[in-house]
């Protein structure tokens, strides 16, 4: 199952840089940037017109060597053409029914966006495990997270949303969280 095998991905990504790309001129100065500093991995957002184009650049340019996602997928159309972008991993900011099924039939791990104890439950209903918890810091950072991790001991956490340069270890040190999501990597480039 797709949605599984985004463990072993954030594992092996303890840091996944989101990102923007403004211009298809950034995508190899970023990665470069990103590599020079041992991480070999980006969440690209789909929140430019040309975010599908620097996906397919950075397969391109680094292919195996660098594992790269989408963010901010909200429809059964953008699935579509990330699958032929051909990226490695697809990060909604929620959990939507209707997009089970084209999720699960991708075979590309993804980790759905959280907020709730309902949308954790929600989302466990389908037998995932593992959430992008979104926006952290109105959840209650670190305090939510370990609220969250005593009520569903099960559930693992990729925090995105207010995770910086001064407080991503204290986050990855709680035992429920996998992996952290930030922009700093590249603020500070």
């Amino acid at each position: 199952m797709a949605q599984n095998r985004i463990r072993q991905l954030l594992i092996n990504h303890p840091i996944i840089p989101v990102v923007k790309i403004e211009s298809i001129d950034q995508v190899i100065p970023y990665i470069n940037h990103l590599r020079s500093k041992n991480i070999n991995c980006i969440e690209i957002t789909l929140r430019t017109k040309c975010a599908i184009d620097a996906i397919k650049k950075a397969k391109k340019h680094f292919g195996d060597q660098f594992a790269v996602g989408v963010g901010t997928v909200i429809n059964e159309t953008q699935i579509n053409a990330v699958i032929n972008a051909n990226v490695d991993f697809i990060v909604l900011p929620g959990v939507f029914p209707e997009l089970r099924e084209p999720l699960e039939q991708s075979n590309i791990p993804f980790l759905p966006g959280v907020m709730t104890a309902s949308e954790i439950m929600h989302g466990a209903s389908f037998g995932w495990n593992t959430f992008k918890l979104f926006p952290a810091n109105l959840v209650g950072g670190i305090n939510g997270i370990k609220t969250f991790s005593k009520v569903f001991p099960e559930i693992k956490f990729c925090p995105t949303g207010g995770i910086n340069k001064g407080n991503y270890l204290e986050f990855l040190a709680e035992e429920s969280v996998i992996s952290i999501g930030g922009s700093w990597l590249i603020e500070e480039s």
